[in-house]
């Protein structure tokens, strides 16, 4: 375990330093509420004449899709992405791009058809890969169509990101990673989260906790404007979530969340995510658990997991969010820790997963500990044995 741990971290010490040679970019941001409808205005003025819509069938149905969809002259529209997208939905999409003659790409909803239209457009860029075959970090390589993301959530941030999460007929899931996917666009229209059961605020608000919350514990990737924003996005959370969730047509809390999963995939997009989306992913690709739930409840058993090694950062943002302000560096961690338990109590999270077999546990850990290492800069590398003591904490 000592020579794994080492070449981690010599692994991360070197891709830290080739980042900093990257063209890290971000969307252009359109934001306030009706902002959708200034979306066919940039695909024109982009030159884009039919763009290949990704929405789920409600999206569709909705006048302020429908309102957008009259500004356009010619587009399609795929609505058969499901959670946790699948590889061969993600062909079908490629094949209807190619047999409609569409120049560009956009996403409306959740991280599912964002995720979708992000690996479509990757096999658009390079049609001699399969997304197996992309799997990992910077294999893409190649420009792709112009492509504007529409999150209906606020939480997933993969309007900002560069991966497109898919999962395949092993009910693998896995991540394609390269800077081209970065969306060229991210409208931020909080009419369009407004309709969102409170159950879905919850989990996709605390996906985008834990972006924030892992983007900032990272070691080695992050940057002075990252751990800014994921400061931002978290103490945003923490104050507008339950509002959200009270009051869904709070339009102000709405933006602010936005605003919040934005910032938030900015953050991790370089900073990186960790152990808790190894394990999220494992839940998502083989029992099709929602990943906001996933990762609501996994993040405060792996953070508890790190122990002393993350409590500098937790004290810093129970800072941020006003707890324990008189209590040491491990009183001001546990109480940043136990305000998550809270929180998902009170937002109606459960506690664990009934789903989880015990047989699947050593592939589950297989899976998590290959996605994990070497590539996320966490604050403690976990291997099997770890893994499968953080799933057995959450299992009912």
């Amino acid at each position: 375990m000592m020579l794994k741990n080492v070449f981690c971290r010599i692994f991360q010490a070197g891709f830290a330093l080739g980042a900093l040679l990257l063209p890290w970019r971000k969307p252009e941001r359109v934001t306030g509420p009706g902002s959708l409808g200034r979306l066919p205005e940039l695909l024109a003025e982009a030159g884009c004449k039919k763009p290949m819509i990704v929405a789920s069938r409600r999206q569709c149905a909705a006048p302020e899709f429908m309102a957008m969809t009259e500004k356009l002259t010619a587009w399609s529209v795929f609505s058969s992405v499901t959670a946790n997208p699948k590889t061969e939905t993600v062909e079908q999409l490629v094949e209807q791009f190619l047999a409609e003659g569409c120049d560009s790409m956009v996403a409306i909803g959740g991280g599912s058809p964002m995720d979708a239209a992000k690996a479509a457009a990757a096999r658009l860029a390079r049609p001699d890969r399969t997304l197996e075959q992309m799997k990992g970090l910077l294999r893409v390589r190649r420009r792709i169509v112009p492509f504007a993301a529409v999150p209906t959530t606020a939480g997933t941030g993969s309007e900002t990101t560069i991966a497109a999460v898919v999962t395949d007929e092993q009910h693998h899931k896995y991540a394609v990673g390269d800077l081209c996917l970065i969306p060229r666009w991210a409208v931020l229209d909080p009419v369009l989260t407004a309709s969102l059961p409170a159950s879905v605020t919850a989990e996709t608000g605390m996906d985008a906790l834990t972006h924030a919350v892992e983007a900032y514990t990272n070691k080695l990737y992050n940057t002075r404007e990252t751990r800014k924003l994921a400061r931002q996005a978290v103490e945003a959370i923490f104050r507008y979530l339950p509002a959200a969730c009270t009051d869904g047509d709070d339009l102000q809390a709405r933006q602010e969340l936005l605003t919040a999963s934005f910032r938030a995939g900015v953050a991790f997009t370089r900073a990186s995510v960790g152990n808790v989306h190894a394990v999220a992913h494992t839940l998502g690709g083989l029992y099709d658990v929602p990943h906001g739930r996933a990762n609501a409840v996994l993040l405060p058993v792996v953070l508890e997991e790190y122990g002393a090694a993350i409590h500098r950062r937790l004290a810093e943002l129970a800072d941020v969010v006003g707890l324990c302000p008189e209590g040491s560096v491990a009183e001001k961690a546990g109480a940043f820790i136990d305000a998550i338990y809270e929180m998902n109590g009170k937002l109606g999270i459960p506690t664990g997963f009934a789903c989880i077999r015990e047989e699947d546990l050593p592939q589950m850990a297989a899976w998590a500990e290959a996605e994990a290492n070497p590539v996320y800069p966490v604050p403690v590398i976990f291997d099997s044995r770890r893994f499968i003591r953080v799933m057995r904490r959450v299992m009912q």
